[in-house]
């Protein structure tokens, strides 16, 4: 440390007492105002005059500059460099580069808002500040709060300062002298701390390698491959039957929806549709149709499926009188519970969308046994 004063440093017992001290030292222009306190205080900020931390701003744009360097580099990999069309979605689909877009976001904005803070904003590594080296350290790192009033361009007045942090309530004074210039580290020193660190690393990287190798499980961890769990279509001990998967409970009923409880093509014909038979239910109905039913029955509906020979079953001609004269709660019922080879598409169609294959069923008919009205 050398002679001369760097600040003058008074103590407190109370943040509010170090708060309403502020205004009344600063008002006396003597230097710079500092506080040092053990743990962050409401509006001291303010008081001191302290203008707004930039660090907001700053890990505002790195968090911008970190997901739009994920956007563009996942946009490159996935539609220009390699493009690789997956399920029939676009190449460039930027809702599956989210995650990575939000990781990448984070790292940026973490990574500056700690250097940020350290490096930029409070000048660190600075091993030599003279709080550092004074008596009030001890107290202020415990349960004090100091203000000081430190030396700037002009210098400072000892006496002052002394006056003025006594006249605003502070107890214990000091004089902090202005440290010695920090000496340029010799490049032995970094090197040997580098090598210190490349060796950890090697030792910690090698023994954890031998660790997980030797004891990979240690409860209650374990892995995500041998965890208890009961896969579809296995077996179970679990259960009396031995079977995995289990049946609803006799008599439950889905939220939302009615059991259907027609038995016979003769209780169901008395079912009326409830759609309308409008040119938006149709659209949809043509869709069910070409989705579930044109593959056996046809596109026209006429029995003649798109299959090869090797599907030995025979379809419905749905275009033939007897299916024509149905009425349509008995088509209803036989999409709710099939029919010879035809199975159930309950569980595969909602009610709406039966309905509506219904409705598109009879645009077929009538579509290939159309009366002269028709072609008027």
């Amino acid at each position: 440390m050398s002679d001369r004063p760097f600040a003058v440093v008074g103590l407190f017992d109370t943040a509010q007492a170090l708060v309403d001290a502020i205004p009344g030292v600063r008002a006396r222009r003597l230097g710079r105002i500092e506080a040092y306190t053990p743990y962050p205080v409401h509006g001291i900020d303010g008081a001191l005059g302290l203008r707004r931390s930039p660090l907001g701003g700053m890990v505002l744009v790195a968090g911008v500059l970190g997901a739009s360097t994920a956007l563009f580099f996942q946009w490159w990999m996935s539609a220009v460099d390699y493009p690789v069309p997956v399920g029939g979605k676009a190449p460039f689909s930027w809702q599956a580069f989210v995650p990575i877009m939000f990781e990448v976001t984070v790292l940026f904005a973490t990574f500056t808002a700690g250097l940020g803070m350290l490096l930029l904003l409070n000048k660190l590594p600075f091993f030599g500040h003279p709080i550092l080296f004074s008596r009030a350290i001890a107290d202020i790192t415990r349960d004090k709060f100091a203000l000081a009033v430190e030396a700037d361009a002009a210098g400072i007045d000892i006496e002052a300062a002394k006056v003025a942090l006594s006249a605003a309530g502070a107890g214990r004074l000091e004089v902090l002298p202005f440290p010695e210039p920090e000496r340029a580290h010799p490049l032995g020193v970094f090197s040997r701390s580098a090598l210190t660190i490349l060796l950890s690393s090697l030792v910690a990287g090698y023994a954890t390698y031998w660790v997980v190798k030797l004891v990979p499980v240690l409860p209650p961890m374990i892995h995500m491959e041998s965890q208890p769990k009961l896969t579809a279509q296995n077996g179970s001990v679990f259960f009396a039957d031995g079977h995995g998967m289990r049946l609803p409970v006799v008599g439950t009923v889905a939220r939302g929806q009615l059991p259907y409880l027609v038995k016979t093509p003769e209780e169901a014909a008395a079912i009326a549709n409830p759609l309308p038979r409008t040119r938006d239910v149709l659209e949809k109905g043509r869709e069910d149709w070409n989705e579930h039913c044109a593959v056996c029955h046809g596109v026209l509906g006429n029995g003649v499926p798109t299959l090869t020979a090797a599907y030995g079953a025979k379809p419905a001609n749905l275009q033939a009188q007897i299916f024509r004269d149905y009425p349509d709660g008995k088509i209803y019922h036989v999409i709710m519970a099939g029919k010879n080879a035809m199975p159930s598409y309950a569980a595969d169609l909602t009610e709406e969308e039966r309905w509506a294959i219904v409705h598109y069923v009879r645009v077929l008919q009538r579509a290939q046994n159309a009366t002269d009205e028709d072609v008027k």
